[in-house]
C-alpha cells in the first residue's frame, strides 16, 4: 500500500470513529437524562424547598431545553472543555488528568500480564486444534470469561486478603500519593482484571492461530520437520501479527470496561471510581465528560489497531 492510499484509508477509518464518537456522545447524553433521581433535588438537600429546588434548577442550566443543552455540551467538549461537576464544582478535565494516570498503570499492568499468558494459550491451543490440549484450554478459558470481574474480584478478596492476609482488601493510597508508592495495592486489581482479559484474548488468539496452522505454509513448514518452538516462532506467530494487534485492541476496549468495575470495588483511586461515585451522586457533568472521555479513547485504540491489522495482513491491505 502507497503512501497515498494509506492516507486516505487512515482518513475513512477516522471520519467512521468520528462519527461513532458522535452516535455515542447522542446516546451519553441521552442517558444521563433519564438517570434516576433529580440532581437539583440531590444538590438542594432533602430539607429544601420546591422554590429553592426550581432556582437551583436554572442555576445549573437544567430547566432548558434537552438539545440545546446537547448542542451546547458537545461544542464546549469539540473545544476541549467537557464541563464542571455538580459536587465539588470541580472541572472534569482536571478529574481525568488527576485520575487517568492511576486508571492507566491498572490497565497497563494488566495488559503486561494478560499479552504474554494469552498468546502462550492462544498457540498451545491453535497448534493443536480438536486434541486434548485444546479442549482443555477452551473450556478453562470459557469458564474464566463467563465469570464477572466482581465475582473473580470477591474471590481474590477471599483468598488473598480475609484468608491468608497477604495483601489489602482495598487500594487505599495516602492523600496526594499514587497507587505505585504502595505496589501492594495494584496486586488484587490487576489480577482481577487481568483473568478475564487473559481469557478473551486467548480465546481469540486461539482460533487466528488454528486459521493460520491449518494454511499450506504452515502445513509444508510441519513436512519439512519443522515443529515445536520453531514453527510457532517463525511461521505461525508472524502470520498472527495483524490479529494479535487487534486482539490487544480489543483487550484495552474490555480493561476500560472492566475497570470500572474493580476500581470501585477496591475503591481504587481511578476513573471508574470516579464515575462511579458521579453517578451516585447524580453528577451529570461528570458523568457526561467522563464516559465521553472514556469511549474516545477506546475508540482510538480499536482505530489504531484496526488500522494496524491491515497495514501487517497483505492480503487485507490488497482489499482496503
Amino acid at each position: 500500500m502507497n503512501h497515498a492510499a494509506l492516507a486516505a484509508l487512515a482518513v475513512r477509518r477516522t471520519a467512521a470513529a468520528g462519527l461513532v464518537l458522535v452516535a455515542l456522545s447522542v446516546l451519553i447524553f441521552a442517558a444521563t437524562e433519564v438517570l434516576p433521581g433529580d440532581a437539583a433535588g440531590t444538590l438542594a438537600g432533602a430539607d429544601a424547598t420546591e422554590a429553592e429546588r426550581e432556582q437551583l434548577r436554572r442555576d445549573l442550566g437544567l430547566d432548558t431545553d434537552p438539545a440545546r443543552r446537547y448542542i451546547d455540551w458537545a461544542a464546549a467538549a469539540i473545544r476541549g472543555d467537557l464541563g464542571t461537576g455538580y459536587v465539588g464544582r470541580r472541572e472534569v478535565v482536571e478529574v481525568l488528568a488527576d485520575r487517568l494516570p492511576n486508571s492507566l498503570v491498572l490497565t497497563t499492568l494488566a495488559m503486561a500480564v494478560a499479552i504474554p499468558v494469552a498468546a502462550a494459550i492462544g498457540l498451545v491451543a491453535g497448534l493443536r486444534a480438536g486434541r486434548r490440549a485444546d479442549r482443555a484450554v477452551s473450556t478453562a478459558t470459557l469458564v474464566a470469561v463467563g465469570v464477572p470481574e466482581f465475582l473473580v474480584a470477591a474471590l481474590l478478596i477471599a483468598v488473598f486478603a480475609a484468608g491468608l492476609g497477604l495483601l489489602p482488601e482495598v487500594s487505599l493510597v495516602p492523600l496526594g500519593g499514587r497507587p505505585w508508592d504502595s505496589p501492594e495495592v495494584l496486586v488484587l486489581p490487576v489480577a482481577a482484571l487481568a483473568v478475564a482479559a487473559t481469557a478473551a484474548a486467548g480465546r481469540l488468539l486461539r482460533a487466528s492461530v488454528a486459521d493460520i496452522a491449518a494454511t499450506p505454509y504452515v502445513e509444508a513448514a510441519r513436512l519439512r520437520g519443522v515443529t515445536g518452538v520453531r514453527l510457532a516462532l517463525r511461521h505461525v506467530l508472524p502470520n498472527a501479527a495483524g490479529p494479535a494487534v487487534q486482539v490487544v485492541a480489543v483487550m484495552f476496549a474490555g480493561l476500560v470496561g472492566g475497570a470500572v468495575v474493580v476500581e470501585t470495588l477496591f475503591n481504587y483511586p481511578g476513573i471508574g471510581y470516579e464515575l462511579q461515585q458521579a453517578v451516585a451522586n447524580r453528577d451529570v457533568p461528570m458523568v457526561q465528560g467522563i464516559t465521553l472521555a472514556m469511549s474516545a479513547t477506546t475508540l482510538t485504540v480499536l482505530l489504531l489497531g484496526d488500522i494496524a491489522h491491515l497495514l501487517l495482513n497483505p492480503a487485507l491491505r490488497g482489499r482496503a
